[in-house]
């Protein structure tokens, strides 16, 4: 299976310009009051840093110009998800401090899986809230909400009744289930064998949330973790196992074969769920594309963090962005950031910049990678396939 390439980004926006207004007739953009987001470190702001402590400095150092709990320098593709529907940017839903939830809230952890892992996050990094957990604690801000809002201060706090019918539910979340296999030894094989059940997982958190009246999903599919610097560093890969954009193929075959698997249970969603509005999203082919044509678009060293220390690919396991050394009692600095992250794709080995964010969610919200062809603001309207 080929990624898209630049040409395929231009028929694609071709396609959706045309085809929208004879399958969507006069359809109006949605008014979506609220964003519940389930996912992992590519959309969270601020989980992981609550419950284990902040993602150090000089995360944040672009946009924020300090730690905000993202694993990047600036936004996510999330934040700019919410700037565009005119929503503030999402708390996290494990942040007791400074915390508004009034317009949703975000469950997504930096290690998360769908699957919960039989180790602990100091034996494998993964976070111990899965999308199982994600979904409990939605279900409880879900029932408490409804409670807590009509009681004093927290009805500015907490979204309204309506709003978690209304809501725009985004998922992102899956990357971390494949490699999560690697790390324990398994091969290729032995990893799309257990795809089919994570994804069944997967669509079981998905009814879970229709059931409490969620009923406007955007999933996006997992991205080429074969082109990742930690995976690049951390695993054996041989030389006719890289492809000619520098990437770790098998990895790649394997993101694109649970991407398959995860487009096939979405169809089978919407039929078992006839009154949602499920957006699958190629968030794969957007990554590649920028990773693999980085010159075009004006970026470099797509392959190099740029926040790091040492090694082919900026990217030591053991020092990974903002780490530190002790020396004579004092401590420095030496895994920081590189000079221009606006113009790099990679921000720390496992996550992208902000300027690559801002790039793939301008190529996404237009609905030119979504299955079917609608705009992120038309994400509530069904549409017959």
């Amino acid at each position: 299976m080929e990624p898209h390439s630049f040409k395929h980004v231009v028929i694609g926006l071709i396609f959706s310009m045309t085809l929208l207004p004879s399958r969507s007739g006069s359809l109006a953009p949605c008014n979506f009051p609220a964003i519940f987001n389930f996912g992992d470190s590519n959309s969270d702001t601020g989980g992981l840093s609550a419950a284990f402590g902040q993602a150090p400095a000089p995360n944040g150092e672009t946009y924020f110009h300090a730690p905000v709990g993202r694993y990047s320098d600036g936004r996510l593709v999330i934040d700019f998800i919410a700037e565009s529907l005119g929503l503030p940017y999402l708390s996290a839903y494990l942040d007791s401090v400074g915390s508004n939830f009034s317009h949703g809230a975000n469950f997504a952890t930096a290690g998360s899986t769908i699957r919960p892992q039989n180790t602990t996050r100091s034996q494998s990094g993964f976070s111990p809230i899965s999308l199982d957990v994600q979904s409990v604690q939605f279900s409880d801000f879900n029932r408490r909400s409804q409670i807590f809002n009509k009681q004093g201060v927290f009805d500015k706090l907490l979204p309204k009744e309506e709003y978690f019918s209304q809501a725009l539910y985004t998922l992102d979340i899956g990357q971390n289930d494949l490699t999560a296999g690697y790390k324990l030894n398994l091969t290729t094989e032995q990893v799309k064998a257990y795809v089919p059940e994570v994804l069944r997982q997967f669509s079981d958190a998905v009814k879970r949330v229709y059931d409490q009246g969620g009923r406007a999903f955007w999933i996006h599919n997992t991205g080429p973790v074969g082109c990742l610097p930690y995976v690049l560093d951390r695993f054996l890969i041989t030389a006719p196992q890289v492809d000619k954009y520098g990437c770790a193929s098998p990895f790649n075959e394997v993101a694109q074969y649970f991407n398959r698997r995860l487009k096939d249970d979405v169809i089978r969603l919407r039929k078992e769920l006839p009154l949602a509005a499920i957006t699958y999203v190629d968030v794969y082919s957007v990554k590649y594309t920028l990773i693999s044509q980085a010159k075009k678009f004006g970026f470099k060293l797509p392959l190099i963090a740029c926040c790091g220390h040492g090694g082919k690919y900026n990217f030591n396991n053991s020092v990974r962005c903002g780490g530190k050394i002790t020396v004579n009692g004092k401590e420095i600095l030496i895994a920081n950031s590189c000079q221009n992250p606006s113009v790099r794709v990679n921000w720390d080995g496992i996550h992208f910049t902000e300027a690559a964010n801002k790039w793939i969610f301008e190529q996404i919200a237009n609905g030119s990678f979504s299955d079917p062809p609608i705009p992120l603001k038309m994400a509530c309207q069904r549409m017959d396939h």
